[in-house]
């Protein structure tokens, strides 16, 4: 298998190209609208073709790339089937693996964050989106999300996983890069060291967090599977910007 995590620092989202060694095929996990040019090179470079887009969930911190990867690479967009966007090619179900070459991936339905939300794991690793983070867990105040839909779809999905699962996240603000589903249960200050939902609440009530400023634009952005909308204002614009020179994870 060939792997690369990349990382997009205007919404510190990390993306993650895999590909078949046998096949050349790839999938983007979590592509970004305004890294399209380097994930592009990074496929060239690597001699892959890109097969496939397959974002986790409806973002609401980025616009995804998926369209524009789609025009210029030729490559399929998947995203879960749930949220019945009429842009993808393929609808991602639980319990239905998504193949790309000899890669296969087990979609786990884990809500909480948002509604339709998943993670995806390929052998001993699991992509988890926004819904396990590196000593955190993904918001629950909008997109449809519940406290105590995330608390279960961690602790009984996620966390009954093999303790050395690599757990990759969508997201880091501190630039920590790769986890453990054991570290997690461990170190987790959200949900590790056994919990109560009761805990869980207490602690997601008060983390009176701001309103997200590129949700009005980024959730209706991703429902067309990656729009930059016409009207973004000025101190928005990096965030549909392309960027040549971003940092790799």
């Amino acid at each position: 298998m060939i792997f690369r995590q990349l990382y997009e620092p205007v919404s510190s989202t990390y993306t993650y190209l895999l590909g078949c060694e046998e096949t050349g095929r790839a999938v983007l996990i979590d592509p970004v609208i305004n890294s399209v040019e380097r994930d592009l090179a990074e496929v060239s470079k690597l001699g892959l073709k890109l097969e496939y887009t397959l974002d986790t969930h409806i973002h609401a911190d980025h616009i995804t790339s998926a369209r524009e990867l789609k025009q210029k690479a030729g490559s399929k967009i998947a995203a879960p089937a749930m949220d019945c966007l009429p842009c993808t090619d393929v609808g991602v179900e639980e319990g239905r693996p998504f193949q790309v070459g000899r890669l296969s991936f087990q979609p786990i339905h884990t809500p909480g964050h948002t509604d339709g939300h998943f993670a995806y794991r390929l052998d001993d690793r699991i992509f988890t989106g926004d819904a396990l983070l590196i000593e955190g867990c993904g918001r629950t105040d909008f997109q449809n999300g519940n406290t105590d839909t995330l608390y279960r779809s961690v602790t009984e999905k996620l966390f009954t996983l093999p303790e050395d699962y690599l757990v990759y996240p969508a997201h880091d603000y501190k630039q920590r890069r790769i986890s453990t589903i054991g570290q997690e249960k461990d170190r987790n200050v959200r949900l590790g060291q056994g919990k109560s939902l009761e805990e869980f609440r207490e602690i997601m009530d008060k983390l009176n967090l701001a309103y997200p400023k590129f949700i009005d634009y980024a959730v209706p952005g991703n429902k067309e599977c990656g729009v930059c909308p016409t009207d973004l204002p000025e101190r928005l614009q990096q965030y549909c910007e392309q960027m040549a020179h971003t940092p790799q994870g």
